[in-house]
């Protein structure tokens, strides 16, 4: 019955445009990759700090029980619809979000801007050992691309200032924060003003699929949008998070009612 209706709902044709919409007290962009992009690139030249998040359906349901994780996304600068769950929520809503803006995508496209602009990016997140290797491969894959620097996500409170201090002496016009949803949205909120990087963006897996510790679906399979199937399948402890999806859908009727 899910497929079916994400079958219908994918199917359907979207209302106009907006810049953004509300969904379940959120804000979610309905800007396609290209123009997320543009707007990234015009907050590199302003160089004021900005979040932006990449919220997936446990993010939109997070943020219904988590009043701090919900105002971060409240006050974040672009919100992305990270997940086919999303896109079948606005599309429920009668939302005009025409496609996904995921994580690993986002990711993939900055580099690879990057490399040619001449932007400079920090990675924090990870294991260690596996932030190493994900910045290897986006070295192979961009020669061009200025890796700043680098630290794993697993460190306490006492390294904090150093690693905030690392940051900035940097310079980074990009920073990738892999530590997973909403730790790593709370952490960028707050210390953004201490980093002063242009652009911080949290992006969950991401280096873990560059490092090849994680594997995307083929390509065919992201373009049905299932994806999030695919994951579940090769990693069964996955399986309880595609209750997020129904879950994301129950609450969005539930909202159409009241």
């Amino acid at each position: 019955m899910l497929l079916i209706l994400a079958a219908r709902l994918l199917t359907q044709k979207p209302p106009p445009a907006q810049a953004s919409v509300y969904m379940l007290g959120v804000p979610v962009c309905t800007l396609n990759m290209e123009r997320v992009l543009q707007r990234i690139e015009e907050f590199i030249a302003e160089r004021q700090p900005r979040i932006i998040v990449t919220a997936d359906t446990s993010a939109l349901i997070r943020a219904q029980e988590d009043t701090e994780f919900r105002d971060i996304i409240r006050n974040a600068d672009i919100v992305t619809p990270d997940g086919i769950g999303v896109v079948l929520a606005a599309r429920l809503l009668g939302f005009p979000l025409t496609q996904r803006v995921s994580g690993v995508d986002l990711m993939r496209r900055l580099c690879e801007l990057a490399g040619q602009r001449g932007y400079r990016i920090f990675l924090l997140g990870a294991r260690p050992g596996v932030v190493e290797r994900a910045a290897m491969r986006l070295r192979q894959l961009y020669p061009t691309l200025t890796i700043v620097g680098m630290h794993h996500g697993y460190f306490d409170a006492s390294q904090e200032l150093h690693i905030i201090k690392c940051i900035r002496d940097a310079h980074p016009d990009i920073l990738f924060v892999a530590m997973g949803i909403p730790k790593q949205e709370k952490w960028i909120a707050k210390h953004l003003n201490e980093l002063n990087v242009p652009v911080s963006i949290g992006v969950g897996g991401s280096f873990d699929v560059y490092a090849g510790v994680a594997k995307r679906a083929p390509r065919w399979v992201q373009r049905l949008c299932l994806e999030w199937l695919y994951r579940a399948l090769r990693e069964p402890h996955r399986v309880k998070r595609l209750i997020a999806i129904p879950k994301l859908l129950i609450l969005v009727a539930r909202s159409i009612l009241r």
